[in-house]
């Protein structure tokens, strides 16, 4: 294909129905309340932070509030603090997220196409999902404990310290992470999979195509909507990650996270101008993330509604 077929093909316009207007006046309306009270709730938490950011202001002498612009900024960005925690917290999140992807869609095939207790099995598998982080953190803590712990009795690791190293601490909250958050994955990627059509199921079939074929060319294909909705949501979540690695190992062993550094500049060392500027670091952070996961999976969503 040329350049210039590429060109018009990308600048075709979008025959938008009056069904789909419809849709999305109805989106509006019932988002709409929820939108305008997150942003009433969250924007000046966020312009705040963007402040404070602009200046050396320790919560301990108030009174002495200096204006460095981007001074924090550029402190956080040549520090090799930084760099150690956007790299744990990037691999962290990346293997988290294929992992959790990959068992999150076999979850949401078995529940799509079981027929028997349905609902029981539905119901088990969303379990992990409903307790809380902090408590499940524990629980895994307890697991693996050298001394509590009952992993290493198991497989005969009697000295066996989990959370004495790198590798093994970040093994153990890894799967942590898997374990509680993959129901998520599997809940949104089981409303993707309800979105595929049986008659392209059954056409694909009559083709001769095996099911690893009407896998790859017919479910995943059309599903590509609810699978960027659930890896860019459990993505931007775990590049958030907390709870778990504050309760294992509280940042010991180089496991500590970009949340975590925000929280030791802010609370323990009341740094309330650098830990700003970390956190707003952070959120851009989220949005590069965001905005290059979904350039990379390239949804075409009007396509998918029919509009193109």
């Amino acid at each position: 294909m040329s350049a210039t077929a590429t060109e018009t093909k990308r600048k075709a316009p979008v025959n938008v129905t009056e069904k789909s207007r419809g849709e999305n006046r109805l989106g509006w309306r019932l988002a709409g309340p929820a939108l305008a009270v997150m942003l009433a709730v969250t924007a000046w938490p966020m312009i705040q932070a963007l402040y404070l950011s602009l200046f050396n202001y320790r919560l301990t002498n108030p009174d002495d509030r200096e204006f460095v612009g981007l001074g924090n900024y550029i402190t956080v960005l040549s520090d090799v603090l930084w760099w150690r925690d956007f790299g744990v917290t990037t691999l962290l999140t990346v293997v988290t997220v294929a992992i959790e992807l990959v068992i999150g869609f076999a979850f949401a095939m078995v529940m799509h196409r079981i027929i028997f207790a349905r609902g029981i099995i539905r119901t088990s598998i969303l379990v992990p999902y409903g307790i809380i982080t902090v408590v499940s953190a524990y629980a895994w803590q307890y697991a693996f404990g050298l001394e509590s712990g009952f992993i290493n009795a198991w497989f005969g690791l009697e000295d066996f310290d989990w959370f004495g190293g790198f590798w093994s601490s970040f093994f153990v909250i890894s799967l942590s992470e898997i374990w509680k958050t993959t129901p998520f994955i599997s809940l949104l990627l089981l409303a993707g999979l309800a979105q595929v059509s049986e008659d392209m199921q059954e056409a694909a079939r009559v083709d001769g195509a095996t099911a690893w074929q009407r896998l790859w060319k017919v479910t995943i294909p059309n599903m590509k909507g609810a699978i960027l909705v659930a890896v860019l949501f459990r993505m931007l979540d775990a590049f958030r990650i907390f709870d778990n690695v504050f309760v294992m190992t509280g940042g010991a062993n180089s496991t500590e996270t970009l949340s975590l550094l925000t929280y030791r500049q802010i609370i323990n060392r009341v740094e309330l101008g650098l830990g700003s500027a970390i956190s707003v670091l952070l959120f851009l952070s989220v949005l590069v993330l965001a905005y290059s996961f979904i350039k990379i999976l390239d949804v075409d969503l009007a396509q998918a509604r029919g509009e193109r």
